[in-house]
């Protein structure tokens, strides 16, 4: 049996999440898709410049794996570049760094670290403890969305 894959810890989502060649229409184009934690991984190193144990370190993973991901990612970018594909940015195995909530009895709005995460979402309001509690998601994120969670066909905000 195979190790389960550790999920990385991801700053924000990509407001953009498609990429495509000017000039070519959509429905002849091939398709490299990105996972969030690959574009992660080249946000971190490529346009913050930090180093690769720096990367690791805020991703929670090992620096061989952040380099594998890396690794990985650069080359879909280099095939979307010089073979003129698009570039689609969804799903993967990662949880974001900070989740915010909302009571819907007194509209509280609150956040929670990753490492709470972890354990899974609040049961209850902090402020009044009542259980009608919803996560407030990034604009155009969701259930049924645009790839959130374990691998490409999972759908999970947390």
């Amino acid at each position: 049996m195979s190790r389960p894959t550790k999920w990385r810890r991801v700053a924000q989502i990509p407001q953009v999440d498609y990429f495509k060649p000017a000039g070519i229409p959509l429905r002849i184009l091939d398709e490299v898709c990105l996972s969030v934690e690959e574009a992660e991984a080249i946000r971190l190193k490529d346009l913050e410049g930090l180093q690769q144990e720096e990367c690791a370190a805020r991703m929670r993973i090992s620096r061989p794996t952040f380099h594998r991901v890396l690794e990985s990612a650069r080359q879909k970018v280099a095939d979307a570049l010089l073979n003129g594909k698009a570039i689609r940015i969804e799903g993967g195995n990662f949880q974001l760094a900070m989740r915010r909530f909302r009571c819907g009895n007194d509209g509280q709005e609150w956040e929670v670290p990753f490492e709470a995460m972890v354990a899974g979402p609040p049961s209850a309001c902090p402020s009044c403890n009542s259980p009608n509690i919803q996560p407030i998601l990034p604009p155009g994120y969701g259930f049924g969305g645009r790839g959130w969670g374990r691998g490409r066909r999972g759908r999970r905000p947390w």
